[in-house]
C-alpha cells in the first residue's frame, strides 16, 4: 500500500509553476531560563496559528489529497464527485500561504506573552515540487509586572474599582500577559455590576503599560477611558418592577399602570388572570430601590426558566429620567409553554421461545395546575405479556396511573433555596397498579409519597422523601397456585401482603446537562431507602424471634436498601463536531437487607437482572440468583412456571455499548452485558443463590447487536443478544461460547433474545 500511493505522486496533479505546500516548522531559540515546559506551550501556540494549514497527512501520505486528484472533475453527481468532495481535499498551494503575514502574527502573539523584544525570521525550502518553511522564534527575556497602578481620582467609579483590587490578577513579579489582562478587566466589570453600574462595560478600561522601567520589567496602569459615556460612571438603582405574565409578540408592551395589578412592589400585566402574582415573589430578587446587581438579575431569570412554565423569559431594563437619583424600570417578558401535553410510550420484548409483550404509557401533563406554575401530571399504563409453553399459556397484565403535583416552593416554607438558581419544588405523588398473571394471582399496589426535589447546579439534583408510603393487596389466588406455595417461600413471600411505610433520598448528576460537547461525559445516581425503622424500635419487632408486629392487620416491612448506577460515556471523534461514535460504560451495584419484623426486602423493593435494558440476552428478571437455574419456561414443569421473576438482595451489572453511525438516522451498537443477583439468606427453595466471595466466577454475561433508529422526537431500538456464559451450567464450563449455533432452530429457541423498545438502555 506504502509503494502504492508513493508512485501515485499528488505533485503531478499540480498547475504550472505551482508548488504544494506541506507545512511549517518553529524552531524556538532562548536562552531564558524558563520551564521547559512553558517553552513548550509556547512553542505549540506559535505553531498553531500558521495558516492556512497543510493537506492532512498520515506516515507522510495525504490520502486525502490523492482522493482528490484521482476523481478528476466529476460532471456528475456520480462515484467520482463523492470521491472527490467526500474522501478527498483540495491541495494546499504554496503560493496561498502568506509567510511573512505569519511572521509579522508571531511577533504579536510574542509581545502578547510579555517578551517585547522577540523576533521571529523564516526561510523556504522548495524540493521535488514540495514547498516547506522554518520559523525560527527569538523571544528573549519576558517582562513581568512590577508596578499595579489603578484609578486615584475620588469620582464615584475611581473609588468603587479601588474597592475591587483585593482579588486583582495583577500583581508585581507576574508575568506580563494579554489574557491575563483582559481577565483583569472583565473581573472589574463584573465587580462593578455587582454594585449598581449597570451601563458599564469592560470595553472602558485601558490598561497602559511603561516598559521603560528597565530590568525587563513594567508597570501598569489601569485607566478609565475619557470617551466613557456619562451613565457608565454612576451606580443605578431599582424603579418600578413590570411584569408581562402573559408575553408574546403581539402582546401591547405600552405600560399603563391601569392595566396592571400591584402585588408587593411589582406590577403585573396579566388581562387574563392566568397566572398568580404571589408566584413571582418568591422568584423575582429585584424591589423598587434595591441597587442594580447583576447577580440577581441573572438569578431572577434562572429562577423563571426553572419554574417550567415558561419557555422563553427575558428582561430589559430601562433608564428612567428623575431628578432624584439614577434609576431603571425593569420589564420582564415571559411567554408561556403550552399549559397541556401530552406523552405516549410504546415499548415491546419478543424471543424466540414464544415470549412476546408490550408495554403502553400515557401521560397528560397541566404546566399550570393552579395558576402559580404548578405540575400536575397524569399517567396511565398498560402492559400485557405472553408465553406458549406447550400447551400451556403464561401470561401478565398490568395497568394503572400515576398522579404526580410538582408545587414549586417548599412546604412548609422554611426558606430553604431562597438563593438558588433552580426553584426548589414540593412533590405529592399518587399511583394504583393492577397485576394480574394468568389462572395463578392478583396484585393490587398502592403507593404514595411526599418530599422535595432541588438543584444545586444545572447537573446536579436531589430528592428526599421523608413520607414514602407502599401497600400492596393480593387477591384472587387460584387454588393450583396455593400448591406451590406450601414449597416455595420465594413464590409465597411474591404475593404476600405488603406494607410500606418510610422515607427514601435520591441523589442524581449528569454531566451532559452542561452546555458544552465534552469528550467525557458522566452520569451518577444514588439511592438510599428506609423503610420501617422507627416502627421497629417503637414495636420491639423481631419476626425471626417470634415478634412479627402489623399495622392494621399487615406486617410492615423494615428494611435498609442502597443503590448506585454510574455511567462514563466517551466520544470517539474528532472535537468541537458531532460526535458520531460513542462508546459507554455502566456499572450498577445494589444490596438491601430486611431485618428487624422482616426477613427479607418486600418483593417489590428487591432487585432483578435481565431485559431490554439490562442484560439483554436474558429475559426481564429471569436471571439468578447466583447460579440457581428457574429452568426454561417452554421445558419445564409446572411448578417453575410459576416463578419468572427472580428477586434478590444484591445486584451488580456491568454494561458496554459501543455506539456508531450508519446512515442518516440509523446509528449500530456493539454490546456485552454482564451481572447477576444473590440473596443475602439461605434460600432453600433457590440453592446457590447466596452472595459469596466467589460472586465473580457466578456472573454471567450476554453480548449482542442493535439498530436504533434516532427520529429526534424519539428512538426505535432493536437489539438481538445470546448468552455467552452461564453460571447455572451444572458441572461444566460456565463460557458457552463454543455452543453457540446460530443455525441451530433449537439453540435458537433457548438462547436467542429479541429486545424491541423505545430509547438507549443507558
Amino acid at each position: 500500500m506504502l509503494c502504492f500511493f508513493t508512485s501515485c505522486s499528488n505533485t503531478k496533479y499540480l498547475p504550472k509553476g505551482e508548488t504544494l505546500y506541506i507545512g511549517s516548522k518553529i524552531k524556538y531559540v532562548s536562552s531564558d531560563s524558563s520551564a521547559k515546559s512553558q517553552k513548550a506551550v509556547l512553542k505549540d501556540e506559535l505553531k498553531a496559528i500558521i495558516l492556512p494549514k497543510p493537506n492532512m497527512s498520515i506516515l507522510g501520505l495525504r490520502i486525502k489529497l490523492w482522493f482528490y486528484n484521482i476523481a478528476g472533475r466529476p460532471t456528475g453527481k456520480g462515484l467520482r464527485y463523492l470521491i472527490r468532495n467526500k474522501l478527498g481535499e483540495p491541495p494546499v498551494y504554496a503560493s496561498s500561504v502568506n509567510f511573512e503575514k505569519n511572521r509579522n502574527i508571531m511577533t504579536n502573539r510574542l509581545e502578547n506573552r510579555g517578551y517585547f523584544k522577540g523576533m521571529v525570521n523564516f526561510d523556504t525550502t522548495t524540493k521535488n515540487k514540495r514547498t516547506s518553511a522554518v520559523f525560527t522564534a527569538k523571544p528573549g527575556l519576558q517582562y513581568t509586572i512590577d508596578t499595579v497602578n489603578f484609578p486615584k481620582d475620588s469620582s464615584e467609579l475611581s473609588m468603587a474599582i479601588r474597592t475591587t483590587t483585593r482579588r486583582s490578577s495583577l500583581r508585581t513579579g507576574r508575568a506580563y500577559d494579554l489574557d491575563l489582562i483582559k481577565a483583569e478587566r472583565t473581573r472589574i466589570d463584573a465587580r462593578l455590576k455587582q454594585k449598581g453600574y449597570f451601563f458599564f462595560n469592560e470595553n472602558y478600561l485601558l490598561l497602559k503599560v511603561d516598559s521603560t522601567v528597565g530590568s525587563n520589567k513594567v508597570n501598569t496602569y489601569m485607566v478609565v477611558k475619557p470617551e466613557t459615556p456619562p451613565q457608565a460612571k454612576y451606580p443605578y438603582r431599582i424603579g418600578d418592577v413590570i411584569i408581562y405574565a402573559d408575553y408574546n409578540l403581539n402582546s401591547d408592551t405600552a405600560f399603563s399602570k391601569q392595566k396592571a395589578v400591584f402585588y408587593d412592589s411589582f406590577y403585573v400585566v396579566d388581562p387574563y388572570k392566568k397566572f398568580n402574582p404571589r408566584m413571582y415573589r418568591r422568584n423575582i430578587r429585584f424591589h423598587p430601590g434595591d441597587l442594580y446587581n447583576r447577580n440577581d438579575h441573572n438569578l431572577t431569570l434562572s429562577r423563571l426558566v426553572s419554574l417550567g412554565v415558561y419557555k422563553f423569559v427575558k428582561a430589559r431594563f430601562e433608564e428612567v429620567d428623575t431628578v432624584k437619583d439614577r434609576r431603571l424600570n425593569a420589564y420582564y417578558y415571559l411567554s408561556p409553554n403550552n399549559k397541556y401535553s401530552a406523552k405516549a410510550q410504546v415499548s415491546a420484548l419478543s424471543k424466540s421461545n414464544n415470549s412476546s409483550g408490550t408495554d403502553f404509557t400515557l401521560s397528560l401533563k397541566n404546566r399550570n395546575a393552579f395558576r402559580s406554575a404548578e405540575q400536575l401530571s397524569i399517567s396511565g399504563f398498560l402492559g400485557l405479556e405472553t408465553q406458549i409453553a406447550g400447551q400451556q399459556n403464561v401470561g401478565t397484565t398490568r395497568y394503572g396511573g400515576d398522579l404526580d403535583l410538582l408545587i414549586p416552593r417548599i412546604i412548609p416554607h422554611i426558606g430553604f433555596g431562597r438563593n438558588s438558581d433552580f426553584v426548589p419544588k414540593t412533590r405529592i405523588n399518587l399511583g394504583y397498579e393492577y397485576f394480574r398473571r394468568t389462572d395463578q394471582y392478583t396484585l393490587n399496589s398502592f403507593k404514595s409519597s411526599f418530599g422535595w426535589v432541588w438543584n444545586t447546579s444545572i447537573a446536579t439534583e436531589h430528592q428526599f422523601n421523608p413520607i414514602a408510603l407502599n401497600y400492596v393487596l393480593p387477591s384472587s389466588i387460584t387454588t393450583q397456585f396455593k400448591k406451590g406455595l406450601d414449597t416455595n417461600i420465594t413464590l409465597a413471600r411474591s404475593i404476600e401482603k405488603q406494607f410500606i411505610i418510610g422515607s427514601n433520598y435520591n441523589y442524581n448528576y449528569n454531566s451532559q446537562a452542561k452546555p458544552n460537547n465534552k469528550r467525557h461525559n458522566f452520569y451518577f445516581n444514588g439511592n438510599a431507602d428506609f423503610s420501617g425503622n422507627i416502627l421497629g424500635l417503637i414495636t420491639g419487632a423481631d419476626v425471626e424471634n417470634g415478634k412479627e408486629k402489623k399495622i392494621f392487620g399487615t406486617p410492615f416491612s423494615q428494611y435498609l436498601r442502597g443503590e448506585l448506577d454510574f455511567r462514563h460515556y466517551m466520544a470517539i471523534g474528532k472535537p468541537r463536531r458531532i460526535r458520531i461514535n460513542q462508546l459507554v460504560n455502566r456499572v450498577i451495584i445494589g444490596a438491601g437487607y430486611g431485618y428487624g419484623n422482616s426477613v427479607t426486602m418486600p418483593f417489590i423493593k428487591q432487585f432483578f437482572i435481565g431485559g431490554t435494558n439490562s442484560i439483554r440476552a436474558y429475559r426481564a428478571r429471569s436471571l439468578g440468583p447466583g447460579i440457581y437455574y428457574a429452568g426454561n419456561l417452554a421445558n419445564d414443569s409446572l411448578r417453575n412456571r410459576y416463578l419468572p421473576d427472580q428477586p434478590g438482595d444484591v445486584k451488580i451489572e456491568i454494561n458496554t455499548e459501543l455506539r456508531f453511525k450508519i446512515a442518516s438516522i440509523v446509528r449500530g451498537a456493539f454490546f456485552v452485558d454482564a451481572g447477576n443477583i444473590f440473596t443475602m439468606r439461605t434460600d432453600p427453595a433457590r440453592p446457590g443463590s447466596k452472595f459469596s466471595k466467589d460472586f465473580f466466577s457466578q456472573l454471567a454475561v450476554g453480548t449482542g447487536a442493535g439498530l436504533r433508529f434516532d427520529l429526534n422526537f424519539l428512538v426505535l431500538r432493536i437489539d438481538a443478544a445470546f448468552p455467552i456464559r452461564k453460571p447455572y451450567e451444572d458441572g461444566g464450563p460456565k463460557w458457552v461460547i463454543d455452543k453457540v449455533a446460530f443455525g441451530d432452530s433449537q439453540w435458537r429457541k433457548e438462547n436467542f433474545v429479541l429486545n424491541l423498545a423505545i430509547g438507549y438502555p443507558f
